[in-house]
């Protein structure tokens, strides 16, 4: 597989050769980005809200999404495996947020105010 500029790798002949997988670097970079936009504090949240032009649950979406493939990342010697537990811990709060049924926990005011 050859990688392009973007670092992301382009797709073996047995792969759809329209899809392009992103290179372990690149995806680490993504966890390290979803992580500190969860660190942040509630303003510097908000701020990354609104600059992308989502709702606040996509800081959970984009850590979900990246939380997924740390596995990977470990067996790739790109995280260290000591990781997973916090990693884990993050997303067990998420998974907690999401049963509670109230809309205002994802609520921007509640970067400031909601303990999860």
């Amino acid at each position: 597989m050859r990688s392009n500029k973007k670092g992301i790798r382009r797709a073996d002949e047995w792969d759809d050769p329209g899809m392009e997988t992103p290179e372990p670097s690149w995806r680490r970079r993504l966890l390290v980005e979803a992580l500190a936009v969860v660190a942040a504090p509630a303003p510097s949240q908000a701020a990354w809200v609104k600059k992308h032009g989502v709702v606040t649950d996509e800081i959970a979406l984009d850590f979900d999404h990246v939380f997924r493939m740390a596995e990977d990342l470990v067996e790739g010697g790109l995280l260290s495996r000591d990781a997973l537990p916090d990693l884990r811990a993050i997303d067990s709060i998420f998974e907690q947020m999401t049963l509670d049924e109230s809309p205002d926990r994802w609520a921007t005011a509640a970067l400031a105010s909601d303990a999860g």
